[in-house]
């Protein structure tokens, strides 16, 4: 009596599909990190330890120059405010991400500041990690 089945399971498993994929994965994540980070310019920040957050509404920079930038669009320190008010209006829990270069005296920074203060907008110095 023969009580073998005919149905022969193999028990190897190929591992080169799984290695496609993840490969595939992984080239589509480096690809697209570049397009999730916010429109901002390329500043050499002061290093601190602590979170950075992902909600922004609007990036304020202050270069080295004392240029003001809000997201990559120049502004006047005068006009700063107004463009500020007009960016967020109507926005629900407005947040602006204060990005100052090494270097920027503390005056400007607290400048925007205290427009975001005045505005009760929430502020958010932007810091590059330790």
């Amino acid at each position: 009596m023969n009580l073998r089945g005919r149905n022969k399971i193999s028990p190897e498993f190929s591992m080169s599909s799984m290695t496609d994929i993840v490969f595939l994965l992984l080239i589509f994540f480096m690809l697209t990190s570049p397009a999730i980070t916010p429109e901002a310019l390329d500043l050499i920040l002061p290093k601190a330890k602590g979170k950075t957050t992902t909600k922004q509404n609007i990036s304020v920079s202050i270069t080295k120059d004392l240029q003001v930038y809000i997201n990559k669009e120049r502004v006047s320190n005068s006009a700063l405010e107004s463009r500020l008010k007009a960016e967020l209006q109507g926005v629900e829990d407005p947040t602006i991400i204060l990005r100052a270069e090494e270097g920027v005296p503390i005056e400007r920074a607290v400048n925007v500041m205290d427009i975001a203060n005045r505005n009760k907008y929430k502020i958010v110095l932007a810091v590059k990690p330790e």
